[in-house]
C-alpha cells in the first residue's frame, strides 16, 4: 500500500511538472506578425528606462554600469517604475536578439516623455 502511494505522488509530480513546463514555453511562431514586414511583435521598448522586455524569452533587457544585462524582473533601482502606464513602445521591424543594438534609433524616434504618451505605438523606423 505504501508503495502504490509513492508511485502516485511521483505520478502526479511528474504529470504537474510537464504541464507547467508546457505552459512556460512560448515558441516565436504564436507571437504576433507585423503584416508590412513580416516580423514578429517581440519586443516592447520602455523609453523611461531605455530598457526592453522579450515577449519570447519573458525577460528585461537593461543598462546597467555600463553593461546589458537580462533579468526576469527589473532590478530595485529603477524606482518602482509602473510598466502598466503606457509608457510602452511595440517594436514592430526587429524580431532577432540583442534589441538593445538599435537602441540609439529608438531613442531618437521615442525620447523620454514624463506623461508616457506617444504619437505611435509601435517604431516606424526602417522596416
Amino acid at each position: 500500500m505504501k508503495t502504490t502511494k509513492i508511485t502516485l505522488v511521483l505520478f502526479i509530480a511528474l504529470i504537474t511538472n510537464g504541464i507547467y513546463a508546457q505552459e512556460a514555453a512560448i515558441k516565436k511562431e504564436s507571437l504576433p506578425i507585423n503584416n508590412k514586414n513580416n516580423c514578429y511583435l517581440r519586443y516592447y521598448y520602455f523609453p523611461n528606462l531605455e530598457a526592453y522586455f522579450d515577449n519570447l524569452k519573458m525577460v528585461y533587457y537593461y543598462k546597467e554600469k555600463g553593461e546589458w544585462l537580462s533579468a526576469p524582473e527589473l532590478p530595485e533601482n529603477f524606482g518602482g517604475y509602473s510598466l502598466y502606464n503606457k509608457a510602452r513602445v511595440t517594436i514592430s521591424n526587429f524580431d532577432d536578439d540583442n534589441p538593445y543594438q538599435l537602441i540609439l534609433l529608438h531613442k531618437k524616434i521615442y525620447p523620454y516623455n514624463s506623461k508616457g504618451r506617444f504619437a505611435y505605438a509601435t517604431t516606424g523606423g526602417t522596416d
